[in-house]
């Protein structure tokens, strides 16, 4: 494990623990988290939404396999020294698959690893999220810890609040941290009182996805320990609005227009050019 990629986990470690909100860069690629270190963030994410689009062209219907995803996250983790957080959505199976789901991502140099306990995949014709059992949850998560080959790795539980009673959410959160999770994602948070309910009922720091930042006010983020906000896909989406723009422009000339690009100098700079031109010198 090389240094660089252990101060990534402690980095991580560090935002979990302390009183504050981090909104991690959503990425998809080495160039979007070089651009998202440039801008200042502290922490990206590689939604598996984004995931699969960026290698698959596909939905989020786990098309994607997991030595797809493992090869896509250690092409952007090794780009940058911002922490790499993953979805890993159910761990590609059982807990025999996520604890090798883990161990290819701790190995790939993510600092942290999220499971979630939906039933995927989804049921032919569902249009509803259902979980699996708490008990089978709780298992994968433990795989999870167990798969993990750096203790430093992050591995952060997911819930999903919108598909079952909270008491039943409740109980999952408790299993959770006795399977030795680092954190919880509670996906599909509604109210002020589910987050409440779940900062209570553990003493795990919380992620939230980016439909819960309005509604969060900094007094129950620091009460409630969530650490995390996810900021969504506008990055993702800009960059296909722009390059489809671009290519009206190139096709229709006349009547598109080029939108803004990218300025050449700072090209140079996001793919090091002149660090590897540096290294070809003393090849020669």
């Amino acid at each position: 494990m090389t240094l660089m990629v252990t101060r990534r986990r402690e980095a991580l470690r560090t935002l979990l623990a302390s009183p504050n909100t981090v909104r991690p860069a959503t990425v998809f690629d080495p160039l979007s988290i070089r651009l998202a270190e440039e801008a200042g963030f502290q922490l990206a994410m590689l939604p598996g939404s984004i995931a699969s689009m960026a290698m698959l062209g596909a939905p989020d219907c786990l098309l994607i396999s997991q030595s797809e995803l493992v090869d896509l996250c250690r092409r952007i983790a090794v780009a940058s020294n911002l922490p790499l957080m993953v979805d890993a959505d159910h761990g590609f199976g059982n807990s025999l698959n996520v604890w090798r789901t883990v161990q290819e991502l701790d190995r790939a140099g993510l600092a942290g690893i999220s499971i979630e306990d939906t039933e995927l995949p989804a049921p032919l014709g569902s249009k509803k999220s259902s979980l699996i059992s708490q008990a089978e949850a709780a298992a994968k998560i433990k795989a999870a810890v167990q798969g993990r080959l750096d203790p430093q790795t992050v591995i952060i539980a997911r819930t999903d609040l919108s598909a079952v009673p909270l008491e039943d959410s409740l109980e999952r959160v408790r299993l959770f941290e006795a399977a030795g999770a680092d954190a919880v994602f509670l996906a599909q948070a509604k109210s002020e009182e589910q987050i409440q309910r779940v900062a209570e009922a553990c003493t795990l720091p919380l992620m939230l996805g980016p439909s819960a930042a309005s509604m969060a006010g900094s007094e129950l983020l620091v009460s409630c320990r969530v650490r995390v906000i996810l900021t969504g896909h506008a990055p993702f989406l800009a960059a296909l609005e722009g390059a489809r723009e671009a290519y009206e422009a190139q096709v229709n000339p006349e009547s598109a227009e080029m939108p803004k690009l990218l300025p050449s100098n700072l090209l140079t700079q996001l793919t090091k050019e002149a660090e590897l031109a540096e290294l070809v010198k003393q090849d020669t």
